[in-house]
């Protein structure tokens, strides 16, 4: 079975990036439930267009336990932003990781010691149980803090360690009071990268990027330690996974020879064959940020509508990419990093978790594509910017740790998206454009179909 594609367009730019238009009215600032869990630390802002939008929602609100308007401990100067830097100005460490289902997360940190003797080692959370915990996983020696970690669904956790001109990979798991190691293997490159671990939970690939190919590895799950899958003509980079079966990944490739950067749909399953996902115009850079395997939901940046715009688009639709208007944010940069599951044939009603960065900082936004609005909240002091995941019921979950909770997950539920109409003041109808797309219909098997060749039902909408 092959992915789908967004389908929809035409040839030409001027009909598939046409910016969406958004409604102006302006909803009600006081909106109730939107923050629940032991620590209200969002709190929603005024409407869109009043105040600093380079500023951190709710930063004004006083009161809010854990948010990063709560200024009243030493730890209130890394209340936006992931780990500290290490002494001396080296590099961040590889980040904080969860597995597709959200049940394990993993990340590199730091213990305690004076400025430029900090010690980095992996760490395990735990996610799924009734109370999350962290499990540190030292070994010897202390890790670099360019080594990458990810977790797996059996709560081990994988390591990428760069030593000289190769890549180390071993596997950790705590063994009582210490720390076992499992040796994968190692990968003669000079420069490697870890792709978001496989929707089932045992694999995990990485991408080592050339001027004129790339090379995909599956680098724990297989047989006999890391090896070669494919090798692509072409930069890649990103890295975003179609379906829950692990067999389809989206990569954005540049040609050998040059130009620009398109989606493509790597099958894992016939022998890593390469086909086109994205094409929105000749000459734009199109790239997939995330997709949602049940709503077939997927996020996009491209430079279709003339500059750099996030979009979304349905996989096997026939409608044209959309650029929302809330997205375009002054003076701040969104990016998603998590779309609710299990809208199965509904991708406008999925909720989109949102990593926002402006000038003071980090904040959390959500967004659905029918209800074309972006709600924006405080992210939890010590949110690692850009991590979490949703509940099938809406529900967003941002772990965080600060000086008061060494391992937390604060808990968003999605505000609901009920607009007035501009002339009878009740609820939207169909007008409104929060009705269903002509996505919700049965869902289709197709292959991957570059937007620019797809056929076009429709011409863009305007609402």
């Amino acid at each position: 079975m092959t992915a789908c594609a967004i389908e929809g367009g035409s040839a030409g730019a001027a009909a598939t990036a046409e910016p969406e238009a958004e409604s102006r009215t302006e909803p009600d600032p006081k909106e109730p439930g939107a923050v629940s869990g032991p620590e209200d630390y969002g709190a929603e802002p005024e409407p869109e267009g009043s105040g600093d939008p380079g500023k951190p929602a709710g930063a004004d609100a006083p009161g809010l336990p854990g948010s990063a308007a709560d200024e009243d401990g030493p730890e209130a100067s890394s209340a936006v932003g992931g780990p500290a830097a290490p002494a001396g100005g080296g590099p961040l460490p590889g980040g904080f990781t969860l597995t597709a289902d959200g049940a394990y997360a993993a990340r590199l940190t730091a213990a305690p010691g004076p400025p430029g003797e900090r010690a980095w080692y992996p760490e395990r959370w735990t996610l799924d149980g009734p109370e999350p915990y962290a499990v540190p996983l030292p070994l010897g020696q202390p890790e670099e803090p360019d080594a990458q970690v990810a977790p797996l669904a059996d709560g081990r956790v994988l390591i990428r360690r760069r030593v000289a001109d190769r890549q180390m990979f071993s596997l950790l798991y705590p063994t009582g009071p210490g720390t076992g190691e499992l040796l994968l293997g190692a990968v003669e490159c000079a420069e490697m990268t870890l792709l978001p671990p496989s929707p089932d939970g045992r694999c995990v690939y990485a991408l080592s990027a050339g001027e004129h190919s790339s090379s995909l590895w599956l680098v724990a799950g297989g047989a006999f330690g890391p090896e070669e899958v494919a090798r692509i003509p072409g930069r890649c980079s990103g890295g975003a996974w179609l379906d829950r079966a692990g067999r389809m990944l989206a990569l954005d490739r540049r040609a050998p020879g040059g130009g620009p950067v398109k989606a493509v749909a790597v099958d894992l399953g016939r022998g890593a064959e390469v086909t086109p996902l994205l094409q929105i115009a000749p000459g734009s850079d199109d790239r997939l940020l995330l997709a949602d395997a049940d709503s077939g939901l997927l996020l996009i940046r491209s430079d279709a509508p003339g500059h750099d715009r996030l979009g979304w688009g349905v996989l096997g639709s026939c409608l044209p990419v959309r650029f929302p208007e809330c997205l375009r944010l002054a003076d701040a940069a969104v990016t998603p990093f998590a779309v609710q599951p299990g809208q199965m044939l509904m991708p406008e009603s999925c909720a989109v978790a949102l990593r926002i960065d402006g000038a003071a900082g980090s904040w959390v936004g959500v967004w659905r594509p029918a209800g074309r609005r972006l709600h924006q909240f405080a992210a939890p002091l010590g949110w690692a910017p850009g991590t979490g995941y949703w509940s099938r019921d809406g529900v967003l979950r941002l772990p965080y740790t600060n000086g008061a909770t060494s391992c937390g997950v604060a808990l968003l539920d999605a505000p609901q998206d009920v607009e007035p109409s501009s002339v009878t003041g009740r609820p939207g109808d169909a007008e409104g454009g929060t009705q269903p797309s002509a996505a919700v219909s049965a869902p289709v098997v197709c292959k991957p179909v570059p937007l620019g060749q797809a056929p076009l039902h429709r011409a863009a909408r305007s609402d």
